[in-house]
């Protein structure tokens, strides 16, 4: 009697694995957004956080330099503010589509609704946006208050504070760990947000410090 031949058994699905909430594979955006007004230390506790976790630092005020082939200041006075806005919003796009290390956004950068609704999106899928906080008092002088700002030309304090009331909002809608920076080194700063990524809080406002 010839055997009759059976179909092939299909090997099980292999078991999905969930990513770890607090780090994003290469493909799935950076590890850690910063964001936060000028003087908050975007760019040195950005090196400590990048150097403490073994990843590459990327900042977009750098890359939209590098594209206009000029200083953000010159593009303001060449160019004006809504053109810098624009090559914002691509140089924002472009990083959290290409960066999977510790990525620095220009302060203004969070008020596009591009690039805020690409923020949610990033955090929907387990992005960490971390907004560093800090006072007038403290911003004086680490910022300087130089040419280099275009935004704050003119009364730079009075700017400042007005910036921070539009910003404010938006920063803290966007972010999932919030961090004071005041009085603090950027490697504290650095430590700091090293730890909310380990205890993976899943709700922005359970790890902001009291006002």
């Amino acid at each position: 009697m010839t055997p009759v031949p059976q179909p092939p058994r299909s090997a099980p699905p292999a078991p999905a694995v969930a990513p770890h909430p607090s780090t994003q594979a290469s493909g799935r955006g950076p590890r850690v957004v910063l964001v936060g007004p000028p003087g908050s230390g975007k760019s040195t506790t950005g090196h400590a956080l990048a150097h403490a976790l073994g990843v590459a630092w990327r900042d977009t005020d750098a890359d939209v330099e590098v594209t206009a082939g000029k200083a953000i200041a010159d593009i303001f006075f060449d160019e004006g503010e809504p053109h810098f806005r624009a090559l914002e919003r691509q140089a924002v796009a472009a990083a959290l589509a290409e960066h999977d290390g510790v990525l620095a956004l220009g302060g203004g950068a969070v008020l596009d609704e591009v690039t805020e609704s690409a923020l949610a999106a990033y955090s929907a899928a387990g992005g960490v946006v971390v907004f560093l906080d800090v006072s007038l008092a403290q911003v004086a002088p680490r910022v300087g208050f130089n040419q280099a700002r275009p935004l704050l030309l003119g009364n730079p304090r009075s700017k400042w504070q007005a910036l921070m009331v539009a910003r404010r909002p938006v920063y803290e809608r966007v972010a999932r760990v919030h961090v004071h920076t005041d009085n603090k080194t950027p490697s504290q700063v650095a430590q700091e947000i090293l730890r909310a990524l380990t205890a993976e809080v899943p709700h922005p406002t359970s790890t902001e410090d009291p006002a």
